[in-house]
């Protein structure tokens, strides 16, 4: 298991509330869409990471996380596990506290490098899913 109960609950609760989603765009037909607005639900700022950088759930996007003008706490990963490396790379870059990888994303070599680094990480796993259950 990618995220023991314990690592779940300390991203969602004690390693911030900015969280920038990377693949969030306006279709809410996409997973991404449903996943953000419960997090806002939660009280978590979402922060679109979209090449079409639009606006999503009230918040401005971004093409990249390089782009943000502002610290990201947690980043949450809505890409194929292929181009999820990366992306895991660039959330260290910039100084992020913790990297989720959502449902069906898995990097194994990206989950060592990221926690190598002193991040902490969830891999295949959902936040909407999983913050209802800390009430």
């Amino acid at each position: 298991m990618y995220g023991d109960p314990d690592t779940v609950e300390k991203i969602l609760r004690e390693l911030g509330d900015t969280w920038a989603v990377v693949g969030l765009s306006g279709n809410q037909r996409r997973a991404a869409y449903g996943v953000a607005a419960v997090l806002q639900r939660y009280g978590k700022r979402i922060v679109p990471v979209h090449p079409k950088a639009e606006t999503v759930h009230g918040e401005k996007g971004y093409a990249s996380l390089a782009e943000i003008p502002f610290p990201v706490d947690v980043v949450d990963v809505f890409v194929n596990s292929e181009l999820a490396g990366p992306v895991a790379d660039e959330a260290v870059e910039i100084g992020a506290s913790a990297v989720w990888f959502q449902l069906g994303v898995i990097d194994d070599e990206a989950y060592d490098r990221v926690r190598d680094a002193g991040l902490t990480m969830v891999m295949d796993r959902c936040p909407a899913i999983e913050i209802p259950r800390l009430r």
